[in-house]
């Protein structure tokens, strides 16, 4: 996409421009757009005011997004490829609460795919048991118990649930949630696909949301994994409300309301930057 001379456009090439980077992008940050346009912040945000107001983009923290509806659910090929650095680094993060022995519970979404990838390279991954709904998450694990079997190593327990499968490569329904009752894990990662200081953790898809609430139930300790393109994202339907959390990991600082509701509802927010 060529940048265009910042200094010298109107108002609605610049919000042409930010509207392109979002179509292409999935979403743009604010500071992005003050560099390559070349005006204030201030600028940028009424600019992303004014393509909000039409329903072009969904403001986010620091940023804005492609607009969705509650119940519209993205397929998972869409996700993966956005904002990969960012959930690797709040993979990393999450993953290191995890010790040796614990039972761990994953959601579907590509964040908690992050935290698989990232617990097959932990010191104590063979001692570890996993329970998840993601297709994506299962697969990876899997393929790491194959290699430390080949290696004449243990190997950890993995058990994918039952269900119907959905656009985000999640196995839902009754039969998950049934099964879902009957275990209890240390760890329970929790991907989203909108979050609001006020309501919770949110998905576009009914089933899902249940089967995560279910997911919810199993655990000792919950943690949000969400990157900062969710701030303000609204899903169908909440399964996680704030005070049930324990940890929520993500990717830069959140807004003045999401800080307060941590220490409100005494969880832990921890910001996985390039230095960690």
């Amino acid at each position: 996409m060529t940048t265009p001379d910042g200094p010298h456009l109107l108002a609605r090439q610049r919000q042409q421009h930010i509207l392109a980077a979002v179509n292409e992008h999935g979403g743009v940050r604010v500071a992005e757009m003050v560099d390559q346009l070349g005006v204030s912040e201030m600028t940028i945000r009424r600019d992303i005011t004014g393509l909000v107001r039409r329903g072009l983009v969904a403001r986010v923290h620091g940023g804005a997004v492609a607009p969705s509806r509650s119940a519209q659910e993205p397929a998972f090929a869409t996700k993966a490829t956005q904002h990969q650095a960012e959930k690797a680094r709040i993979g990393t993060l999450a993953a290191s609460r995890v010790e040796a022995g614990d039972a761990v519970a994953l959601s579907a979404g590509t964040t908690t795919l992050a935290v698989a990838r990232a617990l097959t390279a932990h010191p104590d991954f063979t001692t570890l048991t996993f329970i998840t709904n993601s297709l994506p998450a299962a697969d990876v694990l899997h393929q790491a118990v194959l290699q430390a079997r080949e290696g004449g190593r243990p190997a950890p327990t993995v058990v994918l649930t039952g269900g119907e499968r959905t656009p985000s490569d999640a196995l839902v329904g009754p039969a998950t949630v049934d099964y879902l009752r009957s275990v209890r894990v240390d760890w329970v990662f929790l991907g989203a696909h909108g979050f609001d200081p006020e309501i919770g953790l949110m998905s576009p898809n009914l089933q899902e949301a249940a089967t995560n609430a279910a997911l919810l139930a199993t655990g000792r300790s919950a943690v949000a994994v969400l990157d900062s393109s969710k701030w303000g994202v609204r899903g169908l339907r909440t399964f996680c409300e704030l005070s049930e959390l324990a940890v929520l990991v993500t990717d830069a600082p959140p807004d003045e309301a999401t800080t307060e509701a941590a220490t409100t509802y005494d969880f832990s927010l921890e910001i996985a930057t390039d230095d960690d």
